[in-house]
Formats: structure tokens, C-alpha cells, sequence
């Protein structure tokens, strides 16, 4: 998207008023009217459109800029795509249930939130990907806290905060060689930098879930009907845990994750045949419309009626919006002019840091990316933190603590959107409780000077 060049130049003071004045309708239909969040991001493209054309932008290039935009978004929309079977494929193949089962045996119901946040921690390092992460073993945590009574919004605070932890962490994210490879840092110096922020983060995180974890007796509740009522489907078979597997194994020898999903995919669908014996003929319609649950328990359907291809139109269209949105941000010039600002008034280490995270969280905000959060900011701040005699490592790793975790917390973001619909929890339910992402931007903009200078 930064290849969209502004038609326009207004004054700084026309794009912060425009832009507040933006954002607020957005809220006051999301949060006001609770409007679903595609309607506010449409009138304010409208608002844009007649913006640009007051000013002499030709539609030509606005639709251009709303192509560019939306076009931008193509690898994410077959990516979701991907998921959407992969969530009914785990499901029939059993991969899903065997986890929920596993986990509701083995996991500690006394510090329950914050196994939940270390385990998706682990996996989200394993992986390299935290939509993935929570995509799979996110739903069978979300489930395993149903069955324990547990709050599903501390859950997937939980979840989304261990998620991001390990997709900043691992080398085979694609945030954190994009975060690295956009300034010229070596990924596991980036990554060993990184840490210096990151691992006091997730040490407060993991206390503050310990805390707030349910007693045990509270917690084991219901446990044994959901196990017993998971067993009673009929899909789980030691085979069950071969798509994760191969899951595992594509990530670790640097597949695509479209790939990897989509091998994994394969594999669980096959399984499904061989093991679980779905006929060839269903598996199109599971892959479309995601597996219905037919247990004796109503929770467990509830819970296992998930996935499919359809299940992501509704992402889909946002993230196809926002960047739209963005588009159009670009070409009537007030998102540059913000940034061109920015670029001239900053002097001190710590006002560089926090305005280096402030552009990250704002782009997050006002486009709704994570990708274009690291790089817009990468490409805005290189001079900024050079003229300094900042590292390169510095603004790596505030690209991270400020630009790649705080997309889950955006309603109308990519990420937020998408856990929101695989998690069932909306994202200004969880925000609060999402620490580690909350915390991330806080402790690199209070500390991070100290480790700033070459």
C-alpha cells in the first residue's frame, strides 16, 4: 500500500481533525449503535470518496488507491480461506476433540489461565503463527474453559496474549523476519533483542493469570460430561493427532503456512475417510460449511459445530474494507501528511521510541494491519532512529512490541476480526484481559531507551 501515492496535500491540521473525525463515527456505530463493524468502515470510505472528489481527486485514482488497497489483503483472504477448512477438517478427523480431551486431562485447573497462556505460548513458537495457533489449539482451550466454568473472556485474553507471545518469538513468524528484515537486522539478533522486552512482559502476564485463575473445585465442575460426550462423537482415534503432526513438521522445514495448512488439511480430511468413515461425498460440504455437531450434549455441538470455507466471508469482507480504507487514507494524502509530521518534530530517544510505537498502534488502528503497521512505521522511522544514533535493533523490536500484538486488540482489525469469529468472543470482550499485548508497547516505550543507543 505504500506504492499509493497522495493526489492530494491538506495541512496537518485537516488530517488529524479528518481522521479523529473518521474514527469517531467508526465508534459511535461499533460501540454506540453495535453496529457490525462493515458498515461503519463503508460510510466512512463513502465520507473518503466524497472527501477526495471535493478536492479534485479523480475517481479514477480513488478506486485505484480502494484496489491497491483491498489487493493488498489477497495472501490473508486465501489464507483464511485455508483455515476455514482446516477448522472442519481438525474436526472431523478428530484433531480438535483429542485436544480438548487431552487438555481437560492434563491441564492444571488451579493456575488454569496461565497453563492457557504458556501452552499457547509454546505452540505459538512451534508454529510461528498466531492465527493458526489460535485457530486450533486456541478453540480446544476455549472449549476446555466452558467445561470448566471458567470466564471465556479471561480465557481468551489467555489465549490471544500466549498466541502473539509466541508468534513475536519465532523465527519462523512471518511478523518477525518482516519486522527484521525491514530495517536490515539479522532475525535471531532481532529476536534475542526482542526478549529484553518481551520476557518481562510475559513473567507479569503469567502472574497476573495466575491470580485471576478458578479455584480447582470450581473449575472440574462439568469436566467429565464433556470428556465423556467428546468421546461419544466417534472422532477421536490415536490417528486424531497426525494433522498436527504434519502441521508441525511443514512449519519447521519453512513451508508457506498456506501450505502447511493446506497439507494438513488434506491429511485430516483423509483420515476422516479412512478412520472415521465420512463418505467422500460429505467432505465438500464440510469443507464449505463446517462440521455440525451431533452429540448427546448440547454444549459439546455447540462447540464442535465450527469451520468451513463459508465461516470466513464475514473476515473476509472487513479485511477487504479496511484495506480500502487505507487505500484511500493514502491517496487523499492525510495519513502521509500525519507521517511527514512526525518525521520533522522528533528529537529525544524515549519521544522517538513512544512515537515509533504511537505510528505503529495508530496505523493498527486507523488501517487495521499488522503487516502494513511494520512496514509503513519501519519505512517512516529509518532516518529518524539513523540521525539519532538509535540501533536498527531498536526499532525492530519496537516494531514488534507495538505494531504486531496490538492488531488483536482492534475490533475492525485483520487479526481482531478473525480470532473474535473463531473464538466466539468479541474482541472488546477479551481486550482487557489480553496482558501480554497490553503490556508489550507499555514496557518498550517506558524502558526501551535504555537499550537504544549504538
Amino acid at each position: 500500500m505504500n506504492s499509493i501515492k497522495a493526489k492530494h496535500h491538506p495541512s496537518l491540521l485537516v488530517s488529524v481533525v479528518f481522521l479523529i473525525l473518521l474514527v469517531g463515527i467508526i465508534s459511535f456505530f461499533m460501540i454506540g449503535l453495535e453496529a457490525a463493524p462493515h458498515i461503519p468502515i463503508l460510510i466512512a470510505i463513502f465520507i473518503l470518496v466524497g472527501y477526495g472528489l471535493w478536492n479534485k481527486i479523480t475517481y479514477q485514482s480513488l478506486q485505484k488507491a480502494m484496489g491497491l488497497g483491498a489487493g493488498s489483503a489477497m495472501g490473508a483472504v486465501f489464507l483464511f480461506f485455508v483455515i476455514g477448512i482446516l477448522i472442519s477438517s481438525w474436526m472431523i478427523s478428530g484433531t480438535i476433540p483429542v485436544l480438548m480431551t487431552t487438555g481437560l486431562s492434563l491441564i492444571s485447573t488451579t493456575w488454569f489461565y496461565a497453563v492457557v497462556f504458556a501452552i499457547t505460548g509454546i505452540i505459538g513458537i512451534s508454529l510461528g503463527s498466531s492465527l493458526t495457533t489460535t485457530a486450533t489449539v486456541g478453540v480446544a482451550l476455549i472449549g476446555m474453559a466452558g467445561a470448566m466454568d471458567a470466564s471465556l473472556a479471561i480465557t481468551a485474553g489467555a489465549i490471544v496474549s500466549g498466541a502473539f507471545f509466541g508468534d513475536k518469538m519465532s523465527p519462523l513468524s512471518d511478523t518477525t523476519n518482516l519486522a527484521s528484515t525491514i530495517v536490515g537486522v539479522d532475525l535471531f539478533e532481532h529476536i534475542k533483542h526482542i526478549s529484553l522486552t518481551t520476557i518481562p512482559a510475559f513473567i507479569i502476564s503469567f502472574i497476573a493469570f495466575a491470580i485471576l485463575s478458578p479455584s480447582g473445585s470450581h473449575a472440574s465442575n462439568n469436566i467429565a460430561q464433556y470428556q465423556e460426550a467428546l468421546q461419544g462423537t466417534g472422532l477421536i482415534h490415536w490417528s486424531s493427532w497426525i494433522p498436527l503432526i504434519v502441521l508441525i513438521g511443514c512449519t519447521i522445514i519453512k513451508l508457506s503456512a498456506f501450505l502447511s495448512l493446506s497439507i494438513s488439511s488434506v491429511v485430516a480430511s483423509i483420515i476422516a475417510i479412512a478412520v472415521n468413515k465420512f463418505p467422500l461425498s460429505a467432505i465438500p460440504a464440510i469443507w464449505f460449511g463446517g462440521y455440525t455437531g451431533n452429540s448427546d450434549f448440547d454444549p459439546v455441538n455447540e462447540l464442535i459445530t465450527k469451520g468451513g470455507l463459508e465461516s470466513m466471508f464475514f473476515t473476509i469482507a472487513l479485511v477487504l474494507l479496511a484495506l480500502s480504507f487505507g487505500g484511500l487514507l493514502f491517496v487523499t494524502g492525510i495519513l502521509p501528511a500525519i507521517l511527514e509530521a512526525l518525521q520533522k518534530r522528533l528529537k529525544r530517544t524515549r519521544s522517538i521510541i513512544a512515537s515509533t510505537a504511537g505510528t505503529a498502534i495508530g496505523v493498527n488502528v486507523f488501517i487495521g494491519e499488522q503487516y502494513l503497521s511494520i512496514l509503513l512505521t519501519g519505512e517512516t522511522f529509518q532516518q529518524i532512529y539513523e540521525r539519532a544514533g538509535l540501533t536498527k535493533k531498536a526499532l525492530s523490536r519496537t516494531l514488534e512490541d507495538a505494531g504486531t500484538v496490538i492488531n488483536p486488540l482492534v475490533p475492525w482489525s485483520v487479526c481482531g476480526v478473525f480470532i473474535a469469529d473463531v473464538l466466539g468472543i468479541p474482541v472488546l470482550t477479551y481486550l482487557p484481559f489480553a496482558f501480554f499485548c497490553l503490556l508489550s508497547p507499555v514496557i518498550t516505550i517506558l524502558f526501551g531507551a535504555r537499550t537504544a543507543k549504538k
